[in-house]
């Protein structure tokens, strides 16, 4: 790992959670894809965010809805490696020491390429390659 790349909010109802991150604490977020709001122009962070569970389910799953079978995430955090290749075989680790991936490494369509995971705390953690944080 080279250094924590991204913690997101994860958000039942974003407009709600904005008032709180945007309206009250003045944070900087911006409306970047969707509903989702975030900043890289936050001190000691790379990149902050607040992310519509909706999202989260569609990034993870495929689909609009959360499935009901696993417990409901309220934050994502990302962890930068130095490569594509490294977040492959990071995953690959994860899976052989018994972890279940929400899926697999993948590249996604702005180049970003992150596997993801959902810990036992409802937590989802991404493997992640950034190549314009490096």
């Amino acid at each position: 790992m080279q250094f924590i790349a991204s913690v997101s909010v994860i958000a039942p109802d974003p407009p709600t959670s904005r008032q709180l991150y945007v309206a009250a604490l003045g944070l900087p977020l911006e409306r970047l894809d969707g509903e989702y709001f975030a900043s890289e122009r936050i001190d000691g962070s790379k990149h902050f965010g607040v992310w519509p569970l909706t999202e989260a389910a569609r990034a993870c799953f495929g689909t609009d809805a959360w499935p009901s079978d696993r417990p409901v995430p309220q934050a994502s955090i990302e962890f930068e490696l130095a490569s594509a290749d490294a977040v492959a075989e990071g995953a690959a680790e994860l899976e052989s020491r018994g972890f279940r991936l929400l899926h697999g490494a993948r590249t996604e369509p702005w180049g970003q390429t992150v596997a993801r995971l959902q810990t036992v705390e409802g937590l989802i953690v991404v493997l992640s390659y950034a190549p314009w944080l490096h």
